[in-house]
């Protein structure tokens, strides 16, 4: 930040002027200072400013009329949806074109086919910030072929709690790491011609009460952790900025005038708009003069009508209204969105989006273990392999709400099969049933076929039945469907209660492979006569869907097929997953249904056994000790399996790191064991652990992690060597000496980090990631790494001062292979 942020701001980063915000009677006015340029360093413009724009967006705001300017400030229903997540009608009569925005922080969710890219969390593991450039450049490539304007993402948040339901889509838990590759994604989407609206300001890093929560933290660690990604995200020059539902100390964000304007606007220099979702804004006014532009929440939404009467009555100015249309329209106009010949939208390239998501997922595979020379796949390991478990089956593109129709995926199966050759033997053994085995028509009376159903548009579907059991068993009922769930009542109960419920325990695939919604239900029954009823409409549309069940018997049956698979292969390929949801935090850290038990089975029968895990964060693993290795991939995106199978094999090399730091149970993590931090109580959620993030946790409490942050393994070995550490232009120069000692070519990832300066009296990190480099390197060959860190990269936020102070004096910088694996250290004294 260019200079200090008031007195007066940081108290309302506190929370002081919360009910200020939000008091009646209020008049919503231009805020001081923002009708003229904010101070700070101006984001750059998608384009060099054309002459007259200035005069121009001011002569269409002059020419719009009060319900014009409210139109183009929230959302509406699309008269041609494409399935986006929404629309902004233009003004036609001016030249005004309407506004399509879609989320894609892994791909653009439409209804048509899209690029399916990995998760942002595996982008990340690269450490590689041109890579990050260059997946958002297909991401803006595609939203413009796909129709969009406007494209939902990234997330600059943090990866802060392990339980978070959309970690896959952040990044780290570091927020220098955050801060570059947040930047390099909106350069590449908007490169592109498209609008990136970074979200979601600020704190939106758990699913669970993510409407009505309220976040409450100190000025240092806002500054020093949360707001760092978004921060860089603005300089990036980010055309809008998605702001969280939530409270912040105690104002809700969409209504918070010091996170919107002294933050944003003021501090930052951010001259775009601002944008919220899910009615947001709880008080028009108090919205409005925070520096909320535009709502997009459309069907059954009272923004608009909110807002005309707020104006009517004086209680939001035009002068206000004007200021907000005027950032929508500039922002437009910087991405040519208002020209007379608007530039025309690319054609989609597939192939390009198919081989940049390739490239990630290889990229990003995280080895955290690998022992008994289980990887890579070679000689006789690799001609007679077992893959294991029902995502080993099927692709597993991507989870939750980061999911993208893909034109294409291949199952791991066929990617293993066709990379081991035709003289191989590969097995496949399901393991675990997750989308269940017809229903016997015999088994029902009266008869009936539930498997394949097709309910006409308009059309109700209904059977009842009964069947008996010879004997008590458990059974878990699921029915796959197309349209509305059907009803599916057991001895006259409802198993499928007609409200938002999970898939499954903790993050079950929640889609068969042909599209459709899965819904379980496990329940005991007892030996004898049971009724069952099932109805289903067809609503407008139309539906499929189909009733299926699995019983102790068939999940006995399929895991005994999985061990004598095993036992009968020289190498075990097995394949866990994770599907969470959006709306709903992971209900723990171990993997979901009985695949903890299916590992420990196989593991037994062959411990060459090597578990690729399909997760959306980090996971426990009681059963690490019996894998030969272990291979992260999270949600690997349509080419995940090809990328796989490459790893597997030693085509590539693992050179991925991790990006957050593993737990080693439950307990033992930031927010374990205090529900003030997570998921907070009465609605509160407190930050008390300050600067103390992620891996930073760990070596403040000297809390023993199972994999610590910047962990990975290579196929080769790494030497470093000659840390030379000085004083270079008010920061750091670091050099030291990479070398590949091993005998196969590798990538590694270099990593330095700084301790804590001995002259701030502010609370420091015991040590802080400060610099990297991704690189590679031939058998025996070494390079020479160079490093500077910046003064603001030696930095801590002072709450008393307002602003950014060197830590000044002696300081140690180490460097090495993860935050705990750093065999070089020096210190010099930054001046």
């Amino acid at each position: 930040m260019s200079e200090a942020v008031s007195r007066r701001t940081a108290i309302r980063l506190l929370g002081a002027a919360g009910a200020a915000l939000g008091a009646g009677g209020c008049v919503a006015t231009v805020p001081p200072g923002a009708g003229a340029r904010p101070r700070g360093k101006p984001a750059p413009a998608a384009e060099p400013p054309k002459a007259g724009s200035a005069a121009r967006i001011e002569a269409l705001v002059g020419r719009l009329t009060l319900d014009e300017k409210i139109a183009l400030l929230h959302g509406a229903r699309d008269p041609a949806p494409l399935g986006q997540a929404g629309y902004v009608p233009g003004v036609a009569r001016l030249g005004i074109p309407p506004l399509r925005l879609a989320h894609g922080p892994a791909g653009v969710r439409v209804d048509k086919p899209a690029t399916a890219l990995p998760a942002p969390v595996l982008l990340a593991s690269a450490f590689d910030p041109a890579l990050a450039r260059e997946y958002g450049r297909t991401l803006g490539r595609e939203g413009r072929a796909l129709g969009q304007d406007v494209l939902l993402a990234p997330r600059a948040g943090l990866i802060r709690t392990p339980y978070g339901g959309r970690n896959a889509e952040s990044f780290a838990e570091d927020p220098k790491l955050t801060a570059d590759l947040v930047a390099e994604v909106v350069r590449g989407i908007q490169d592109e011609g498209l609008v990136a609206a970074v979200g979601q300001f600020a704190f939106a890093d758990q699913e669970q009460d993510r409407d009505t929560l309220d976040v409450v933290a100190a000025e240092q660690p806002l500054h020093e952790t949360e707001l760092r990604g978004f921060e860089a995200a603005v300089g990036a020059g980010a055309g809008a900025v998605a702001v969280t539902p939530h409270k912040v100390n105690g104002t809700w964000a969409a209504e918070s005038g010091a996170l919107l304007h002294d933050v944003l606007r003021r501090g930052w220099g951010f001259d775009g708009w601002v944008v919220s979702e899910r009615d947001a804004a709880r008080s028009i006014t108090a919205a409005v003069t925070a520096g909320l532009d535009m709502d997009l929440s459309a069907t059954g939404s009272p923004y608009g009508t909110r807002l005309r009467q707020a104006v009517r009555e004086g209680k939001v100015t035009e002068q206000a209204l004007d200021l907000a249309v005027r950032r929508v329209l500039t922002t437009m106009d910087r991405f040519a969105l208002l020209d007379p010949r608007r530039p025309a939208r690319p054609v989609r390239d597939a192939a390009a989006g198919a081989r940049t998501a390739r490239k990630v997922a290889a990229a990003g595979a995280v080895l955290l273990r690998n022992v008994r020379g289980t990887l890579p796949l070679a000689d006789d390991a690799a001609r007679s392999i077992a893959v294991i478990g029902p995502t080993g089956g099927v692709p597993l593109v991507g989870g939750g709400s980061a999911r993208v129709a893909a034109e294409h995926a291949d199952s791991p199966y066929t990617a293993i099969r066709r990379k081991a050759g035709r003289t191989a033997t590969v097995r496949y053994a399901l393991g675990e049933d997750l989308y269940g085995k017809p229903l016997p028509a015999a088994l029902l009376t009266p008869a009936a076929d539930l498997e394949s159903r097709t309910v006409e548009p308009g059309r109700t579907f209904g059977h009842e039945a009964e069947f008996t059991l010879p004997e008590d068993d458990e059974w878990t009922v699921l029915v796959h469907h197309s349209g509305r769930r059907p009803s599916v009542r057991l001895d006259g109960e409802e198993l499928f209660p007609d409200r938002p419920d999970p898939a499954g325990p903790g993050g079950l695939l929640a889609t068969a492979p042909d599209g459709l919604a899965v819904r379980r239900r496990t329940l005991a029954l007892k030996a004898g006569p049971h009724r069952l009823a099932v109805s289903a409409q067809g609503g407008d549309r139309g539906q499929r869907f189909r009733l299926r069940h699995t019983t102790r018997a068939s999940r006995a049956a399929d895991l005994a097929e999985a061990v004598k698979a095993s036992r009968a292969s020289r190498s075990v390929v097995l394949f866990a997953y994770e599907d969470p949801g959006e709306g709903a935090d992971r209900a723990g850290l171990g993997l979901p249904g009985a695949q903890a038990a299916l590992i420990e089975q196989v593991t037994a029968a062959n411990p060459r056994t090597t578990v690729v895990l399909n997760t959306s964060s980090c996971v426990t693993m009681p059963w690490l000790e019996r894998t030969g290795a272990v291979l992260q991939l999270y949600h690997p995106g349509q080419e995940g399996a090809g990328a796989t199978a490459d790893v597997l094999f030693g085509a590539v090399d693992p050179g991925g790191r991790l990006t957050q730091t593993y737990p080693a149970d439950e307990q033992t993590h930031p927010v374990g064991g205090d529900p003030l931090r997570y998921p907070g109580v009465n609605g509160r959620q407190e930050r008390t652990e300050g600067v103390h993030v992620g891996y930073r946790w760990y070596d403040s409490e000297q809390a023993a992690p199972l994999f610590p942050f910047g962990h990975g393994l290579s196929y080769t070995t790494w030497s470093y060597e000659k840390l030379a550490v000085r004083p270079e232009r008010g920061g750091l120069r670091v050099e030291f000496t990479v070398r590949n000692t091993g005998r196969r070519k590798g990538t590694e990832v270099a990593q330095v980090y700084v301790g804590p300066s001995p002259e701030l009296r502010l609370d420091q990190p015991v040590r802080a990631l400060a610099g990297y480099r991704r690189l590679t390197l031939g058998p025996g060959q070494s390079q020479r790494i160079t490093l500077d860190l910046d003064a603001r990269t030696l930095s801590s936020w002072d709450p008393v001062q307002h602003t950014w102070v060197v830590g000044k004096g002696l300081r140690e910088v180490a460097a090495g292979r993860s935050s705990r694996d750093l065999p070089l250290r020096a210190r010099a004294v930054v001046r």
